[in-house]
């Protein structure tokens, strides 16, 4: 039975948030046993080995050299900045906060973007932009505040602050991909190439002691499913659908299917406060997002 178009956008978006659901857990539960450096290295080795063998089943072998001497100081940079630099604050965020804190901060990238976006692109912003990410961020407050005003208190400000500059380098990072003339799959290997061997040198200098089998086993789970193959799914997703917006709102699953899992395998008890915070930031970001494509298509002749 061969898939339409729109049936097999819808497949692959929803084996992405199925994956994406799944990411803050694993971070979580990796953590408890591998250092930051030692997930974020085994998962880098893991997502290049997957990405090699996308690219030699594809076909594209012949791309990946003159592209790396085309683009080696955008594979340089966009390298360093993911997966090495994101990942490794993110992780560190994950380590230091409570999946629930840590997930739904970093959702907010998206408003980051927007703004980031305009400002880089000489754009001007316009005040439903500003207002979204005043939603944004007050969905971040009453997160952070776990269940009450004393929870400002208890909680690792660090780690806040580690989680919000993931959110800059991640917005940072597609703002470099927006002129990134590259075959995606190919641009994609050619970071996490450039990329690997620096987590390597890093984990090799700073870290002596053995992971055990289940920080392996999950670095290499987020390896192939959250740095690589949830990328190329929505690739394809994206490809295959006439209109994004059908399954871009696919994407607001993902959070509350997240927290379910870290309640269920984590333990962790989820707070209202979070559900709440995370209603308000999605709120935020569909408002954003409907406003922009409202300005958007007044200015189409």
């Amino acid at each position: 039975m061969t898939l339409s178009p729109q049936h097999r956008a819808y497949l692959f978006a929803v084996l992405t948030v199925l994956m994406w659901s799944t990411v803050a857990t694993a971070f979580k539960y990796t953590l408890a046993y591998a250092s930051v450096l030692q997930m974020l290295t085994i998962a880098c080795c893991s997502a290049s080995l997957m990405l090699l063998l996308v690219v030699v089943v594809s076909g594209r072998t012949t791309l990946v050299l003159p592209s790396l001497l085309q683009h080696w100081k955008l594979s340089l940079i966009a390298g360093l900045m993911n997966p090495c630099f994101y990942y490794l604050v993110l992780f560190e965020a994950y380590d230091r906060l409570p999946a629930q804190l840590a997930q739904p901060i970093n959702m907010t990238w998206a408003i980051v973007l927007a703004v980031m976006a305009a400002v880089v692109l000489k754009q001007r912003i316009g005040r439903h932009d500003y207002l979204a990410a005043g939603i944004c961020y007050l969905g971040v407050l009453l997160i952070i505040s776990q269940g009450g005003q004393q929870g400002f208190s208890h909680v690792d400000w660090t780690g806040i602050g580690l989680a919000l500059l993931s959110t800059l380098i991640w917005a940072g990072y597609w703002v470099l991909n927006i002129k990134d003339e590259r075959d995606p799959v190919i641009g994609m290997f050619l970071n996490f190439l450039i990329a690997t061997p620096v987590v390597v040198i890093m984990w090799a200098f700073t870290s002596t002691n053995p992971v055990p089998l289940p920080g392996i086993l999950g670095g290499i789970y987020i390896g192939i499913f959250e740095m690589s193959l949830a990328f190329l799914c929505w690739s394809i997703a994206l490809k295959s659908t006439d209109n994004a917006a059908t399954i871009t709102n696919l994407v607001f699953l993902a959070p509350f299917a997240s927290l379910l899992l870290i309640q269920l395998v984590l333990g962790e008890t989820i707070l209202w406060t979070t559900y709440v915070g995370l209603i308000v930031i999605i709120a935020g970001l569909v408002y954003q997002q409907r406003t922009a494509a409202g300005l958007q298509a007044r200015q189409v002749p």
